[in-house]
């Protein structure tokens, strides 16, 4: 029923366009040593086998390739212009258009050109970065907006193809050991690196490994292009874990504490931390770490009266001064929950396994049981539904990515927990999971009392607005498209102008972001998916005239696809034209220079005014992926194209968009693009 598909998408910009998974090392057999540890209080387990302490071990370091990453080009100037004005041409009428065009050119010669030449200045003066770094943090941070919605996105995995091993506790106790792997994996430099493989018979081999593996690491990125092989940045992997956002007011900042060995654990708006790591950084027994989360579970406390996560979805401003309030009397507490290894939530509610509950539940849920601000917050319902939420500020979609497919394949290729251990299981005798498991108990005045009360209402007002609709086209597939020459993703894309032309007619400014991870510190590029092409192809095909032969309109169809194909080719190489005009506007603000008259023009903020926000990126351990809209008048919509079929999960705001209307004319589009490919009349 559910369909494949990743999206990351948010307030403003940062979507996720398109990446190409590595094919990993195979990882190694289970050899199981154990030791006891003994000490004058509680006995303790620890994991001992390498074999089980970590994923894998990778033939190449880690980190082997990121000194000698490619950096980011800062395109020419007067590319950029031409680019912008080829993604105006569609969306303005012909004596705007001349207007913006006579900006454009004002920019090109005078304004642009000197805070060009200054970026570049700046962009040689920090080799160890890239230049679109600084700004692009410095946009999410000081954005006072809600991160709940506004930048928040989930993955939900698939369910564990064991039936029984998607009770509850088992999935999360066997989540939470892959999890630890993963970092004890990364810590230890033993995680394969990203590498996009072009030719993977040549370079996804065990020979390429080796020879890159004794190369410098100044140069070993060139012995990997030798091969056609091209390793992506990883530089946002270490801010997976120990890591939190930390609100303050006008900007906030992220931290990092790299010393904890507890993770957090959220029930019912309560909060629960254990050790998972012993001082010698080894993994508890699993059985023991399945008890601490049973213990948990079946905590009959009430749920908390004065839920303290409602605050992490207020305005950044209102929650940095909560915070204060909160430090006063809870400052251990808090520190516990910021320096946690990552936040595992176990919900009390389930989601009948219906794609718009999973898609509610996991994008934001009741608020109570969440606190947004951890960089990951790995998410199980009642019913083993599981998803991973995360802040968005510290990285994108490529580390977030990688984790939940080498977390989904080790849990379930290769679990610790099993139902047959835990069925009528009495906890060792000298483990007890009450010592282990603390609750945070938190002192709140009535002004904090209050705050979260509010905090609750505007929550429940905001996530109450968004509805969420499914899509699904069966097929129309990624194996037709092939079959038919013409790139699955552009056929997406040209389905959602289709579909925007159906029900409201016109275009709109349409967002589609593609990694430029392949670039040191790379973060991502923008593609405009509407362009002069689609725009004729959509007016042709919802005209009533019919004046358009078959022929004709599968040719338009073609010019579709080459344009988009070409469009994802210079935003994969840092060639597109958001990131480069977003970087001079920022450097003119922050060197107190006039801002340039492009940037006051209706055009330049009708285009940055995202009403369609799409993204993608497709897994075999995904289900679904979801967004909301960027603007309130907009459409989030996450898609996939499998070998068989299509889907789409599509969030809107009513009154201003209709989500199921926009479904009911997807499913004309892409029938009326089906049947222009299969030469139907």
């Amino acid at each position: 029923m559910l369909f494949s598909t990743f999206n990351v998408a948010h307030k403003h910009r940062l979507m996720f366009f398109v990446y190409f998974p590595v094919q990993h090392l195979p990882t190694f057999s289970l050899c199981v040593f154990r030791y006891r540890l003994t000490s004058s209080t509680q006995i303790l387990a620890p994991i001992e086998s390498d074999n089980e302490r970590y994923l894998h071990k990778s033939t190449v370091p880690t980190m082997h390739f990121q000194p000698s990453l490619p950096r980011l080009p800062i395109p020419r100037l007067e590319d950029t212009c031409q680019r912008y004005l080829n993604a105006q041409l569609p969306l303005l009428d012909a004596t705007h258009f001349e207007d913006t065009k006579r900006l454009v050119a004002n920019f090109q010669l005078e304004a642009g050109k000197d805070l060009n030449q200054r970026l570049i200045a700046q962009d040689k003066a920090n080799k160890h970065t890239s230049y679109i770094t600084g700004s692009w943090f410095d946009m999410y941070l000081r954005d006072r907006q809600p991160i709940v919605l506004n930048y928040n996105p989930f993955i939900s995995y698939i369910d564990d193809p064991k039936t029984a091993y998607n009770d509850q506790t088992i999935r999360a106790a066997n989540f939470l050991i892959s999890a630890i792997k993963f970092r004890e994996t990364l810590n230890a430099g033993l995680l394969e690196p990203e590498v996009y493989h072009l030719n993977p018979k040549k370079s996804d081999t065990e020979t390429f490994r080796k020879v890159v593996r004794m190369l410098p690491s100044s140069f070993s990125w060139y012995g990997a292009y030798l091969y056609n092989a091209y390793p992506l940045d990883m530089s946002q992997y270490p801010s997976l874990f120990n890591s939190t956002r930390i609100p303050e007011i006008g900007k906030d900042r992220l931290v990092r504490f790299e010393k904890a060995k507890h993770v957090l654990v959220m029930r019912g708006g309560h909060f629960y931390v254990f050790d998972v790591l012993d001082k010698d950084g080894n993994l508890l027994q699993p059985l023991d770490i399945y008890s601490c989360l049973k213990y948990i579970q079946q905590d009959p406390i009430a749920p908390s009266q004065h839920p303290i996560g409602y605050l992490t979805a207020e305005n950044r401003d209102t929650w940095a001064n909560a915070r204060q309030l909160l430090m006063e009397n809870n400052s251990g507490q808090m520190e516990a929950i910021d320096s946690a290894l990552f936040n595992l939530v176990l919900d009390d509610v389930g989601t009948d396994n219906d794609p718009v509950k999973i898609s509610k539940l996991f994008l934001h849920g009741n608020g109570a049981n969440r606190w947004f601000d951890k960089s990951f917050s790995l998410i199980v319902a009642r019913d083993g539904k599981a998803a991973v939420n995360f802040e968005h500020s510290w990285g994108d979609g490529v580390a977030v990515m990688r984790f939940l497919n080498e977390s989904f394949k080790d849990s379930t290729g290769k679990p610790r927990v099993h139902p047959h251990e835990v069925a009528g299981m009495i906890p060792r005798r000298d483990f007890d999971p009450s010592y282990h498991v603390k609750r945070l108990e938190f002192q709140l005045s009535d002004r904090l009392k209050a705050a979260v009360s509010d905090a609750r209402q505007r929550f429940d007002q905001t996530t109450g607005a968004l509805t969420v609709d499914l899509f699904i086209y069966n097929g129309f597939s990624k194996h037709f498209c092939k079959e038919q020459q013409v790139s699955p993703d552009a056929m997406m894309q040209l389905g959602f102008q289709v579909a925007y032309q159906l029900q409201n007619g016109g275009t709109c400014s349409t967002y589609e972001s593609c990694s430029t991870s392949a670039f040191k510190h790379g973060r991502t590029e923008t593609i405009r998916p509407c362009t002069s092409q689609t725009t004729a192809f959509s007016r042709a095909i919802t005209a009533s005239s019919g004046k358009h032969s078959q022929s004709e309109l599968r040719a338009m169809i073609t010019d579709c696809s080459k344009v988009h194909g070409q469009l994802t080719k210079e935003a994969a190489m840092g060639q597109g034209f958001d990131r480069h005009l977003f970087a001079l506007k920022y450097l003119a603000q922050q060197q107190s220079l006039p801002i340039p008259a492009l940037y006051q023009d209706p055009a330049y903020a009708a285009i940055n005014h995202n009403i369609l926000s799409t993204s993608t990126l497709g897994s075999p351990a995904v289900e679904l992926g979801g967004f909301a809209p960027v603007v309130h008048d907009g459409y989030g919509i996450g898609y996939s194209i499998q070998d068989n079929r299509l889907g789409a999960v599509v969030t809107t705001y009513p009154p201003h968009r209709n989500g199921s209307d926009f479904v009911s004319c997807l499913e004309s589009a892409f029938r009326r693009i089906e049947d222009v490919l299969r030469k139907k009349n």
